[in-house]
């Protein structure tokens, strides 16, 4: 995947929602989106239904999957930048554990970062995050789609004050 371009993207879009803002407090905002990305992954988490073992329903299309995994990989993009770091391609492996695990180890990632935020910690979550992307059955190409696309949509939401 071409993360230098979605990092740019991101900076983008970044900035723009930020130079509209009336006044940011760097620190404040980095706590804001830890907890906005917890809430994305929380709901990523409803959409797959993986951890509701007292319900038949199955999860939601994976279309609205993809797109709750997406907005969870715009806040990944985001705290990252808020703290100067980066993320380049490195191997995934099956990890082994079930999706319910793996939204278990992706908020201790979360929490790792927000209370160390340094290069380590950032690399663990992005990979736990990508770990559980391929778990739920989405390549390179079908994220980078869904990202550009609801990229997009955040960009005509702020143009029209949402």
């Amino acid at each position: 995947m071409d993360y230098e371009y979605l990092f740019n993207k991101q900076r983008e879009l970044d900035s723009y929602i930020e130079d509209n803002l009336e006044s940011v407090n760097r620190d404040d905002l980095f706590r804001k989106k830890i907890l906005a990305l917890q809430v994305e992954i929380g709901e990523l988490a409803n959409e797959t239904r993986c951890f509701k073992f007292w319900s038949r329903k199955g999860p939601s299309e994976q279309s609205i999957i993809l797109e709750e995994y997406v907005d969870g990989l715009h806040f990944i993009l985001s705290v990252g930048l808020d703290k100067g770091l980066t993320y380049t391609s490195s191997p995934l492996t099956d990890n082994g554990i079930d999706q319910t695990d793996s939204f278990l180890a992706l908020y201790r990632s979360i929490g790792a970062f927000y209370s160390e935020p340094v290069q380590e910690t950032y690399v663990t979550l992005f990979q736990n995050f990508l770990q559980l992307g391929q778990q739920l059955g989405f390549n390179e190409a079908s994220i980078l789609k869904a990202y550009q696309q609801k990229n997009e949509v955040n960009h005509t939401r702020q143009d029209e004050g949402y």
